[in-house]
């Protein structure tokens, strides 16, 4: 009887020692969970000081987003595209567009240059060298340093977020826990990816301004002047003989009317010579 005691209770024991401990492993695989995402509205205010307090300790340039435009007339399109293309050089900048063409009184060309952005003023300055008058000159310089520094934040805690999913990654083991967690690390690198893209694009703009140029060549007075008084008289007879050619036609064209005015005209003056004799 004793025996038969003895064992129920050594039952017993084991029986609650492996109970605890499937508890305990439960607890722990339990609290791998999920950080909830920030409150879409909450901290706001919080989150603009944190990114300013950044910004002031990594203390970041200001950036500038310069662009131009500039259209003239000149005297000689090949001479103006040499001076340009010398200014392209000098400043290490590069055309990445040229077209020209011709319209009624004038032939133009159109450039568009990418400068480095430290080099912008004096490139100005060397295309504006000789040239007396601009129709247009648009400068403009957009600071987008909030801009940058706002990306930069949220690229920086999307980031530090993305720790966290991978860390906690570690720990889970749960099939369901784990398919959450990549998927919120999925979404998360996605962001990433996006603001990367969107800092190399305002850092390519800050980096290189862009400057659009239009220069063009009145021809129709200056080939006016090149012709010399003999060719002018030579044209205006030719244009004579092709206004006689022209009305010749026209009397041609109309011949039964004349010969009808010819009759119109015999009978008339037929009459009026019989009422002289009369």
């Amino acid at each position: 009887m004793r025996r038969l005691f003895f064992l129920s209770v050594l039952f017993l024991a084991l029986f609650g020692c492996s109970k605890s401990e499937a508890e305990s492993n439960d607890v722990a695989v339990s609290s791998v969970m999920v950080p909830p995402p920030p409150p879409a509205g909450a901290s706001e205010s919080n989150r603009k000081d944190q990114d300013l307090n950044e910004s002031s300790k990594t203390k970041i340039p200001q950036k500038i987003i310069k662009q131009g435009s500039l259209r003239f007339e000149t005297d000689n399109l090949e001479n103006t595209y040499n001076q340009i293309q010398k200014a392209v050089s000098d400043n290490k900048a590069r055309i990445i567009n040229d077209s020209e063409g011709k319209d009624y009184n004038s032939v133009y060309r159109s450039l568009t240059v990418k400068v480095p952005s430290q080099n912008f003023d004096r490139f100005i300055n060397n295309v504006s060298k000789g040239v007396s008058y601009f129709e247009v000159k648009n400068i403009s310089a957009e600071d987008v340093t909030e801009q940058f520094i706002d990306l930069t934040s949220r690229l920086h805690t999307k980031k530090k977020l993305e720790e966290r999913y991978l860390q906690i990654l570690q720990k889970a083991t749960k099939v369901s826990e784990i398919l959450e967690i990549e998927k919120q690390i999925s979404a998360i690198r996605e962001e990433i990816e996006s603001k990367e893209g969107q800092l190399k694009y305002l850092e390519s703009r800050v980096s290189e301004s862009t400057v659009t140029i239009d220069f063009y060549k009145t021809i129709a007075e200056k080939e006016g002047i090149k012709i010399s008084y003999g060719s002018k008289i030579w044209n205006a007879l030719k244009s004579g003989f092709y206004s006689l050619s022209d009305f010749l036609i026209s009397l041609i064209s109309v011949w039964p009317f004349v010969i009808l005015f010819c009759v119109f005209a015999y009978f008339i003056r037929r009459r009026l010579k019989r009422r002289k004799k009369e």
